[in-house]
């Protein structure tokens, strides 16, 4: 059993070397991979961004913090000056509001093995794909809200998330982040009686 468990250890870590850094730049707002397999498969195994036509891949500045602290990415802000996790990580706090509540939950999924994307046209920060399912095989089982722990949520607001989410058919996930940046979930959903 241990020789079992050792194995894959070894598997694990010996595919983790193996994948190759993508290579991306920093233009405006947006992070730009270069054209390449590398990139593309990227994109293909764990959905991360969004394929252009030209082939490159534009990740949002959450996907690109989470693959920069993985070491699967290497962002340039010119060719030969790279940013590091602190620098875009103060760039998109001033870019995004709410940022890095957001950046934990994201976080927080992707380690869990949650395909998590964003959910802007449903009136939600993210949608949440069950394990195994990517996008565009089936459907989002969640539309996620992270908060803070301290804030507080009116009924009001509480009964909007609740409607965003029964009205696209997901089920509700309140992300709660607390001061050590952990968070826990609460799901709510619509039953019949």
């Amino acid at each position: 059993m241990k020789k079992a468990k050792k194995e894959k250890k070894q598997k694990l870590e010996k595919e983790e070397k193996d994948k190759k850094i993508v290579i991306t730049e920093f233009i405006g707002d947006n992070i730009l991979s270069e054209n390449s397999d590398e990139s593309r498969e990227l994109y293909n195994q764990g959905r991360y961004g969004t394929l252009l036509d030209n082939g490159r891949v534009q990740l949002s500045l959450i996907e690109s913090l989470y693959l920069l602290e993985k070491n699967r990415i290497e962002i340039f802000k010119s060719k030969t000056k790279k940013m590091d996790f602190d620098e875009l990580s103060k760039k998109a706090k001033k870019l995004e509001p709410n940022f890095w509540i957001r950046y934990c939950v994201f976080k927080d999924m992707r380690n869990r093995g949650y395909i998590i994307k964003t959910a802007l046209k449903f009136g939600a920060d993210f949608r949440v794909y069950d394990r195994g399912v990517k996008p565009g095989e089936d459907h989002a089982k969640w539309v996620v809200f992270p908060v803070y722990e301290g804030n507080t949520l009116t009924w009001h607001e509480f009964a909007a998330k609740n409607r965003v989410a029964h009205s696209t058919r997901k089920r509700l996930l309140i992300g709660v982040v607390d001061e050590e940046n952990c968070v826990s979930y609460w799901e709510s959903r619509w039953l019949r009686p």
